[in-house]
């Protein structure tokens, strides 16, 4: 059965979504990809494909996700003017990563709204443009392929999200730095970001003792026997 000729945007949109405490976020802004992901337990690492596009960005914010249909990036435009200030856009394109779905124009309205990042798997264009507009873009690569707007096309708003196999939903905490982005259910962020600061100040003081001429053979006990 054909799509029919303009479908009704609102019906698969949600508006309402709790989002995390301000607190929360500045508290995980200043913590790494990866002291993170370790400190839930190994969670959220989104696919090691999607990369900063310019190697200074890094954010930390709230999930807004967006399911796109294949090589159109009218749910982008959309997810934009439903967005709010401190939120991070996370977008899934259907698998369909070799199209430019994200460059200069969207970036400034995404900056002057005050959203935190965009991470989309797939590409992005204008990446010269995107590091000195200065909003964090976390993407698959450039690529110049451009998008279609198919009005007809069905996408959805604020439901979950599948990046590799990490599941994201609406709410969620979304870090990313030069490594990488991660990815913390909202039920699990207050948890994860205090394990994940305790973590910094055990590895701080492991390096104050690595600096002091200890191995880390004997640091983590590696040098001790295991009994099988």
């Amino acid at each position: 059965m054909s799509a029919p000729a303009s479908f009704d945007h609102t019906l698969t949109t949600r508006l309402e979504i709790t989002r995390l405490p301000p607190d929360l976020v500045r508290s995980a802004t200043g913590l790494p990809t990866a002291t993170l992901h370790e400190a839930g337990r190994k969670i959220g690492a989104l696919p090691s494909a999607i990369k900063p596009v310019a190697s200074h960005f890094r954010f930390a914010g709230s999930a807004l996700t967006a399911h796109s249909p294949p090589g159109d990036n009218l749910w982008l435009h959309r997810a934009l003017d439903v967005s709010q200030s401190g939120d991070v856009l996370v977008v899934f394109c259907s698998g369909a990563y070799e199209h430019g779905y994200w460059g200069e124009i969207m970036s400034t309205m995404a900056q002057v709204r005050g959203l935190a990042g965009l991470v989309i798997d797939a590409c992005v264009r204008d990446g010269v443009l995107l590091g000195e507009i200065g909003f964090p873009v976390f993407a698959r690569g450039l690529c110049i392929q451009g998008t279609g707007k198919d009005f007809g096309a069905t996408g959805w708003i604020n439901h979950p999200v599948t990046l590799g196999d990490v599941v994201v939903c609406a709410g969620d905490l979304l870090v990313g730095d030069s490594d990488g982005v991660v990815a913390i259910p909202a039920s699990r962020a207050a948890e994860v970001v205090a394990a994940a600061q305790a973590r910094e100040a055990d590895e701080a003081a492991i390096l104050k003792r690595l600096q002091a001429g200890e191995s880390t053979m004997a640091i983590y006990g590696f040098d001790k026997p295991r009994h099988v």
